[in-house]
């Protein structure tokens, strides 16, 4: 039988967008579908569509139709109407999109469908040192297992459910502004399973998923900061109906250090001198999170003064790269004073140490 021209048959143009080709078939499916149409051969006309549709809706067999016309898909086997094979295209999917949801049509094709597990996210709190050096933690978690018992089913001896034979819907007619149509919605046998079983699992009652607790140990990389997340692939919730996993998301929550105050991969250090190390300079002995190491200070130091060691800060957990310590000078000066103390500090002040330039510029204006 000599095929139509898929255009043809949905009443568009070769140059018809997208959109437009949806809208077309949303027409003629309404005005076709065996369910609703009491028209002539409306049976065959509904399967011209859908054929004609399964291939102007996907873009690389639009493309390879407009090459070679239909003897682009010649063998590709029985089905349709008139030997294309679309059983690979879900129509429940596109009825469900054309129709919003609320028409559908059986396309003789079961409903029953795996579901990837959900994702769970999960906190880690650390040390500061923990983080920056990395380390591995114990997490404790109850999780949701498939059912070893009965595989994940929920039950023994499978068959076919009686009510949805298998499609994992049931049908009732729906009155709407279009005319009578059918309507689906979840088999409250199966629960849309398209099987039911003769014994339910008295492991999982049913659920085809069991609680466990579960101990997993995580290795921390190094460099990890507050928010920071380590995905770890299929430790999520179990599938449901053979469904993969989800991913188990782990997110670090990092305390902060006495001392030290992170910036990214660098660290900051306010270290308390006195004021004659800031005044004649010295050499004092500072923590970094790689050991302690000695820091001169030169003379003149002021307060807030800020001296870098370049890589003493933290590895990109990334890019391995380091940071840089900062180190700040606190420079503290003395509440309470010895006589003798004082005294030497009368002495200081009558060598006139008012030479910076700071105090001639205020005395212009007082």
């Amino acid at each position: 039988m000599n095929k139509r021209d898929y255009y043809e048959v949905l009443g568009v143009s070769k140059n018809a967008t997208d959109a437009e080709i949806k809208s077309a078939f949303r027409k003629l499916a309404k005005k076709y579908h065996p369910d609703v149409s009491k028209e002539a051969n409306a049976s065959e006309k509904f399967k011209e569509c859908q054929e004609a549709y399964a291939v102007l809706s996907d873009p690389n067999k639009r493309k390879q139709y407009d090459q070679f016309g239909h003897s682009a898909f010649s063998g590709n086997g029985a089905g349709g109407t008139g030997g294309f094979d679309f059983s690979e295209f879900d129509f429940s999917d596109i009825f469900s999109d054309i129709f919003g949801g609320g028409f559908g049509f059986n396309t003789g094709r079961s409903s029953k469908r795996t579901h990837r597990g959900n994702d769970r996210v999960v906190r880690i709190e650390l040390d500061f040192m923990e983080a920056v050096k990395g380390t591995v933690a114990s997490l404790d978690l109850d999780v949701y297992e498939l059912c070893d018992e009965c595989d994940g089913k929920g039950g023994h001896d499978e068959k076919t459910c009686p009510d949805c034979h298998g499609s994992g819907y049931v049908a009732r007619s729906q009155s709407t502004i279009f005319g009578s149509f059918m309507t689906q919605t979840t088999c409250p046998t199966c629960h849309g399973k398209g099987v039911s079983y003769s014994r339910t699992c008295s492991k999982c009652k049913g659920q085809g998923r069991i609680a466990k607790h579960k101990t997993l140990e995580v290795k921390v990389p190094a460099g990890v900061d507050t928010g920071n997340q380590l995905k770890m692939a299929g430790k999520g919730e179990a599938g449901v109906n053979g469904g993969p996993n989800g991913d188990l998301y782990i997110e670090f929550i990092v305390n902060k250090h006495p001392l030290f105050v992170r910036d990214g991969n660098d660290i900051y250090l306010r270290v308390p001198i006195s004021l004659t190390e800031a005044i004649l300079g010295s050499k004092i002995e500072v923590p970094t999170i790689y050991g302690n190491v000695i820091l001169t200070i030169p003379e003149g130091t002021q307060n807030n003064d800020k001296q870098r060691l370049k890589g003493k800060g933290i590895a990109d957990v990334n890019t391995s790269r380091k940071g840089d310590m900062y180190v700040i000078m606190n420079v503290l000066m003395p509440t309470k004073l010895s006589k003798d103390q004082k005294r030497l500090f009368k002495e200081l002040d009558d060598t006139n140490l008012k030479t910076h330039e700071d105090f001639k510029k205020f005395q212009r204006y007082v």
